[in-house]
């Protein structure tokens, strides 16, 4: 059994059986993997995929089991090398985080621009998606740090950390009536199509149970995942746009007008999560403490010993949050 046909096989599950996928991604071949699985699979005595012909159909319930711990299997040897690299390069290394175009494009590049020039042999890797992938990518492994509003919750094996609160602004063009209001209400806002956030995405779930409980069925005409694409659509005259009011600004969004809107939705609160078991090298500590300076270093420690999701929320519970 090698560490190899370990890994092989924990990709194509996590490519969806699609071995080409999978070659791709690791830049191998397909009939090596193929080769590969079936030897693993004759030295265990079992199958671990379900076949039709040459191609994968499914997971049997014996491979589940394997890959889950084949999954653990590697994400110690993956803690093995980071805690070598700790003790004979503790500057060097690479920092993978998931996290929406919001905090990609108005939160983290000042965030990202220190840690880069305190870090300069430290990679950082990016990845963007809905918050349900950038959790599921934290909770496979396959990220350090995913950072988002939504969906952390789900998974009871990340470490949540409460970052900061952030509430919306309404962003319609200049002249717009709602600009002429003495004070914004739910009503007001109904009155006009909506362009915002798909569900799933940057707190709509707080604007959805805003109008619900004020009894208001608003026309949401548009959505999308990114600010950028919703204000582009707002300067089209397709509505009044419902955005996170770190995503508006005055000098680049030029020809709209932000009108504070945190009256009347609850505030959302973003989080930085992680897998638990997973070993933190000293620049990721000092990433957490840069984005969120009360995440020291002893209060993401203490976040490491608790066992689930209740005591995490036991050790934040009163904890004053900024906001953004």
């Amino acid at each position: 059994m090698k560490l190899q046909q370990l890994r092989y096989i924990r990709e194509v599950a996590r490519h969806d059986l699609n071995i080409s996928a999978t070659a791709a991604s690791i830049y191998t071949s397909q009939p090596g993997i193929s080769k590969q699985i079936r030897m693993l699979e004759e030295e265990l005595g079992l199958k671990i995929f379900q076949r039709s012909g040459k191609h994968l159909t499914e997971i049997t319930p014996q491979g589940e089991a394997i890959i889950a711990v084949v999954d653990d299997i590697l994400t110690k040897v993956d803690e093995l090398k980071q805690m070598a690299l700790e003790y004979t390069d503790e500057n060097r290394g690479t920092l993978s985080i998931a996290t929406t175009h919001t905090q990609a494009r108005y939160v983290l590049p000042p965030i990202i621009r220190r840690f880069s020039d305190k870090y300069r042999d430290v990679t950082l890797h990016m990845h963007q998606g809905t918050p349900m992938q950038i959790s599921e990518l934290a909770a496979d492994g396959a990220i350090v740090f995913a950072i988002a509003t939504e969906a952390l919750e789900l998974f009871e094996n990340l470490i949540m950390m409460p970052c900061y609160h952030w509430n919306r602004s309404v962003v319609v063009p200049v002249g717009h009536p709602l600009t002429r209001l003495k004070r914004l209400t739910l009503k007001a806002i109904a009155d006009y199509p909506i362009v915002t956030y798909v569900f799933g995405f940057t707190g709509r779930s707080q604007l959805d149970h805003a109008f619900n409980k004020a009894g208001l069925k608003p026309q949401v005409l548009f959505t999308a995942a990114d600010a950028d694409v919703i204000k582009t659509y707002v300067k089209l005259g397709m509505g009044a746009g419902i955005v996170a009011s770190m995503a508006y600004d005055e000098k680049l969004d030029a020809g709209l007008v932000s009108i504070d809107a945190s009256h009347l939705f609850e505030p959302s609160v973003t989080k930085l999560g992680f897998r638990r078991g997973i070993f933190l090298r000293s620049y990721m500590y000092d990433f957490i403490e840069l984005f969120a300076p009360h995440l020291t270093r002893d209060v993401v420690q203490k976040a490491v010993q608790t066992d689930n999701n209740a005591e995490l929320e036991r050790l934040f519970s009163g904890l004053k949050l900024p906001t953004f």
